[in-house]
């Protein structure tokens, strides 16, 4: 949400109001909620030729920090370097000095106000708040909500649910595989040990029974190594495809 053109020229003529009841000519400069100038005036005066970047660069702290500049600049000064790296990195439009004031709507930032050039202390600071009030007054109100509009509840949680599993009741506590005889879910049994121990005796069993040979293998076997032989007249062998 940012601050329309009618709001930002009524808030302009409220501080120049306020700087002619103070006979204090100055520049006034309105931000939107981004910092981008929205209006400008410099008011008529024989000095003061910087106060048209100073009274912009109020106006964008006071956006950027969503607080007046005043209150900026009590914290800022207590951090050594605060006030000359933002100058740079926002090209000169950051300033520690009273003036500068967010503008707010129904508790939403809409823009900046920034002032300079008051000819005593503290004026800029008191012209800048003429424009507060010149935006409070002409806010829309806040709309009611409907008597029959049902309101939110507040969420019940059920402290039951709220517990931790363990903690409930019927949750299983015993081990995950009954016991049998220090193998893998057992009380007590090393989960690593006893699964490299099943691993290792399988293998063990493996690889000291020798596979044991089908009945067709050995009758081949036993008809290419037998002494009578012939290799004119070699013994029939079943191959796979012979059969039709």
């Amino acid at each position: 949400m940012n601050i329309s053109i009618e709001m930002a020229r009524k808030a302009l003529e409220a501080c120049k109001q306020r700087a002619r009841e103070l006979r204090s000519p100055v520049s006034i400069a309105i931000v939107d909620a981004g910092g981008h100038l929205v209006l400008f005036e410099r008011m008529m005066a024989p000095y003061g030729f910087a106060t048209s970047d100073i009274s912009i660069a109020k106006a964008h702290t006071a956006v950027m920090f969503n607080q007046s500049t005043d209150d900026v600049a009590q914290w800022g000064a207590a951090i050594p370097g605060f006030a000359s790296s933002l100058t740079g990195m926002t090209n000169g439009k950051f300033i520690m000095a009273a003036g500068g004031w967010p503008l707010r709507v129904n508790g939403i930032t809409i823009g900046g106000v920034g002032v300079s050039g008051g000819n005593a202390p503290g004026r800029d600071d008191e012209i800048a708040r003429a424009a507060l009030a010149i935006i409070e007054s002409s806010a829309p109100p806040v709309k009611a909500a409907p008597a029959n509009m049902p309101q939110p509840q507040p969420l019940y949680v059920n402290p039951s649910a709220a517990t931790a599993p363990y903690s409930q009741p019927l949750y299983a506590q015993g081990p995950l595989y009954p016991p049998d005889n220090g193998k893998i879910g057992a009380p007590g049994a090393d989960v690593a040990s006893a699964r490299d121990r099943e691993k290792s005796s399988s293998y063990n069993e493996y690889r000291e029974k020798p596979a044991e040979p089908s009945s067709a293998t050995t009758n081949e076997y036993n008809s290419y190594q037998s002494s009578s032989y012939n290799s004119a007249n070699p013994p029939e062998v079943d191959h796979p495809g012979d059969q039709a």
